[in-house]
């Protein structure tokens, strides 16, 4: 341990202190985009509404982005994952595999479906979920596994697609943090029956505000998710949307999620920038994590075999058994010398107050009460693997907007916070 005077935290001077590059993420090229629709809703009198030629152009490149398939837009990411397990079909108090760390929204639309969200704990040393911790927990009960990608990072979602066919269950992937990322070359969203994306404004790629894609290779599919994201309407390819008209029989129930043509107008044009978007992210990783070699305190943990992170966070593990400090002390030094860090990531729904009361649907305790489920109602999901990841990782902000001399300002804080601390 030396030269603890000199850390920030301790009253040196920092390593940054000029601002980090914000993304800029909107540009004039999405601006011009969204003015073409007002110009044309002036010339006609007509508000720009949905399911219009903008938003049928940016699901049919969005399809073409994946390889080719069908994608529809709604309204938001955790709508996406909705949408994608009513348009399977899963039968009520059946049960839904959810890996545990994941964002709130791509678990609660399981009960609000009246399912019930069994909790996989992570692969050791990852935040996504591996093949053994889904295949221990699948069962007669069992409809459908959701596996998100977290970060950017893939999961070994062909190995987890794998231990599901097995048993004919279907997977849908949330590829809401993973745009652009890819397993053997495959894009994620490809492997699942259907994969939800999130396009609100912090995504790779955005919307909007807010904003989601469900994506599926089958056409019988493609026509649940449409059906399911508009209402209930009835949806033909070859045709489009059947009328709404008294006594309609061929109506389900569902909501309104759609997406929007604004929403659409600024999607085609941030898809477009998305191959970029990721490529200047993954230089950057690559090019700060070559900078570390040798750095004491900080470990780049390894990804699944095949995988190509799209980052949308950086995750990395605080190297404990090299430092005289824990986790918590070397985070607030790398804050203090400038570093934008995460410290704790606690995207852990099942340890929230809704799942843990069962409190979602008011204090009727469903769907975990009703006398259809068979299953146990108290079962807890301890998760020992997610625990200790978030004891020791934590995630830096990376941005593609980055360049060189922001990946040596960020490889010059860990290694002054690690010399510093080191044992």
């Amino acid at each position: 341990m030396k030269d603890l005077a000199k850390l920030a935290m301790n009253g040196g001077p920092k390593v940054r202190t000029a601002p980090w590059p914000e993304r800029g993420l909107i540009g004039a090229e999405e601006k011009r985009a969204v003015d073409a629709l007002f110009d044309e809703a002036i010339r006609t009198g007509q508000a720009p509404g949905y399911n219009g030629a903008e938003e049928e152009a940016y699901c049919r490149e969005f399809a073409a982005s994946l390889g080719g398939g069908h994608a529809d837009g709604v309204n938001s990411g955790s709508t996406a994952v909705y949408v994608a397990l009513k348009a399977l079909g899963v039968e009520p108090f059946s049960e839904v595999v959810v890996g545990a760390l994941t964002d709130p929204g791509g678990m609660m639309p399981i009960p609000l479906l009246n399912c019930i969200p069994v909790v996989a704990d992570a692969a050791p040393g990852c935040y996504n979920t591996g093949p053994a911790q889904v295949e221990e927990l699948l069962s007669p009960l069992t409809s459908a596994v959701v596996i998100a990608h977290i970060g950017g990072e893939p999961a070994d979602v062909e190995g987890i697609v794998k231990v599901a066919a097995k048993r004919g269950i279907p997977v849908i992937e949330d590829c809401a943090q993973s745009h652009g990322a890819r397993l053997h070359g495959r894009p994620l969203g490809t492997f699942g029956a259907l994969s939800a994306f999130s396009t609100m404004f912090g995504k790779h790629h955005c919307t909007g505000g807010q904003g989601g894609i469900v994506f599926t290779k089958d056409p019988a599919r493609h026509a649940a998710v449409r059906r399911a994201a508009d209402r209930g309407k009835a949806f033909d390819p070859a045709a489009g949307f059947n009328a709404l008209v008294p006594g309609a029989t061929n109506m389900e129930a569902s909501l309104n999620f759609n997406l929007n043509e604004i929403g659409a107008a600024i999607g085609r044009v941030q898809l477009a920038k998305l191959p970029g978007i990721v490529a200047r992210r993954q230089q950057l990783v690559a090019d700060i994590t070559g900078r570390l070699a040798g750095c004491p305190g900080v470990i780049v943990p390894k990804q699944v075999p095949g995988a190509e992170p799209s980052w949308w966070w950086w995750r990395l593990e605080a190297d404990l058994e090299r430092l005289t400090c824990d986790k918590e002390t070397y985070c607030r030094a790398l804050q203090a010398e400038g570093l934008q860090v995460n410290p704790f990531y606690r995207a852990t729904p099942h340890t929230y107050t809704w799942f843990r009361e069962r409190r979602v649907f008011g204090t009727s305790g469903m769907p975990w009460s009703s006398p259809s489920y068979r299953g146990d109602r108290e079962r807890a999901f301890p998760c020992p693997n997610v625990m200790r990841t978030i004891e020791r990782q934590f995630n830096l902000t990376v941005y593609e907007s980055w360049g060189a001399r922001e990946a040596e300002d960020v490889a010059a804080i860990f290694r002054k916070v690690g010399e510093a601390f080191a044992r």
